[in-house]
């Protein structure tokens, strides 16, 4: 796969010449966004180094180039990560995923008043604590290769129901999947999912064609909860020093808000439950 000639590609035809000062030169265009020569002549490059570079004929790149490249499109923070990260000559080697650490499973376990999970760089939920299951869905009863969240926002109905916006945060699992399958594009798990919700999820297979790409970051989503109604959550991600490829996700309301007292009663009723 050339990942990098394909992202390339689409920023490029996403982005008009008017917002790169470019004057309208009045020649038809048959496809949308730049053509290779204006990105060219913007990056101070050859026609040819850019037709090779999208055809996946090189990818020995400068740093200097690629900063030019990425100044060109406009791109932002993640994409220019993802830009030199895929620019790279990528392992071929499985991509480990080491078990979590008995102490960090004590620290969920102690998390009474937050829901919190483990997740590893693909969502895959490694860990999690009962506030998390109160929440979000009963991890325990999955076949441990559906414990993904992106799996599950896109192919399990009763999970997707819960997000009062499933557009947008479908849509940000997409943009978080494809940074992770720039960084590590040799890894056969990861492959599979995305070709499982390829197949599955028509809606999967557009965002995933833009080349939309995004890092982990604080955000708030808004839950529709059979239970407790609805709650909108502050997701905050943590990284893990002694796992590099893990992280500790967990969910708070604002205090003295109607999502806090409905997230109170929802972790009330799951810890008078039995396990």
């Amino acid at each position: 796969m050339n990942e990098l000639g394909e992202f390339l590609r689409s920023r490029r035809a996403a982005l008009e010449p008017q917002q790169v000062g470019l004057p309208d030169d009045g020649r038809l265009r048959r496809v949308p966004g730049l053509r290779r020569e204006e990105l060219a002549q913007l990056a101070h490059v050859s026609i040819d180094y850019i037709v090779r570079l999208e055809q996946g004929r090189t990818r020995r790149v400068s740093r200097p180039v690629l900063d030019a490249l990425a100044d060109a499109l406009q791109l932002a923070e993640d994409e220019r990560a993802y830009l030199f990260t895929v620019a790279d000559v990528a392992p071929t080697q499985r991509i480990t995923r080491p078990a979590v650490a008995p102490q960090l499973r004590q620290l969920l376990d102690t998390m009474h008043d937050v829901p919190a999970m483990v997740l590893s760089r693909t969502t895959d939920v490694l860990a999690w604590n009962r506030g998390a299951t109160a929440l979000l869905t009963d991890f325990e009863a999955l076949p441990s290769a559906h414990r993904n969240l992106i799996r599950l926002t896109f192919l399990d109905p009763a999970f997707r129901s819960l997000y009062a916006d499933w557009t947008r945060s479908a849509r940000e699992c997409v943009a978080v999947l494809r940074m992770e399958a720039g960084r590590t594009p040799g890894d056969p798990a990861l492959n599979s999912l995305i070709g499982e919700l390829s197949v599955h999820d028509a809606d999967f297979r557009v965002w995933w064609a833009t080349h939309q790409v995004r890092g982990p970051r604080q955000l708030a989503k808004t839950y529709l909860h059979p239970v407790a109604g609805e709650l909108t959550l502050d997701v905050q991600q943590f990284t893990v020093d002694t796992h590099p490829e893990q992280f500790l996700v967990a969910y708070t309301a604002a205090p003295d808000s109607p999502s806090y007292d409905a997230l109170r009663f929802l972790l009330q009723m799951a810890e008078s439950t039995p396990r």
